[in-house]
């Protein structure tokens, strides 16, 4: 059974799952340095951690923009689960929460990742810039 679960709190289970798949996937496979994985943001954002029969297997945050939107980052799906489409189910339900109070979603891509994001409805709306070692560009989509 896949469940999505939500939360702002920094001593939840789901922020625990969540900085779990985080750290391996960035800091482990891409090796991202911790010190840049863990942030200044975590207090402000909502982790939304999607489990399969109560394991965790993808994760990513967001947290509102000044301008009305809402800014997704760290999405990230643990090794074994990864080509199930589990990302694209995790965003479209991040999308589903928001839709109704923001007007659109921004994040910076891994250019890896890119066309992900595209089949999403994503555009590309930023030159390429290196982040923590890797080209991304940003991406928007409207709601």
């Amino acid at each position: 059974m896949i469940e999505i679960k939500y939360s702002n709190n920094l001593n939840s289970n789901i922020y625990q799952d969540d900085l779990m798949i985080r750290k391996k996937v960035f800091v482990d496979e891409q090796k991202v340095p911790a010190s840049l994985e863990v942030d200044k943001m975590e207090k402000v954002c909502i982790y939304a951690t999607l489990y399969i029969d109560e394991q965790p297997a993808a994760t990513a945050r967001y947290f509102p923009t000044d301008d009305n939107g809402i800014h997704i980052q760290r999405v990230a799906v643990l090794k074994k689960y990864r080509k199930q489409g589990l990302a694209s189910l995790l965003l479209k339900d991040i999308f589903k929460q928001v839709k109704k109070d923001y007007q659109y979603i921004i994040l910076g891509a891994q250019d890896q990742a890119q066309n992900f994001y595209k089949k999403l409805g994503f555009k590309v709306i930023s030159d390429q810039y290196v982040d923590a070692g890797i080209l991304h560009h940003d991406m928007r989509l409207d709601l």
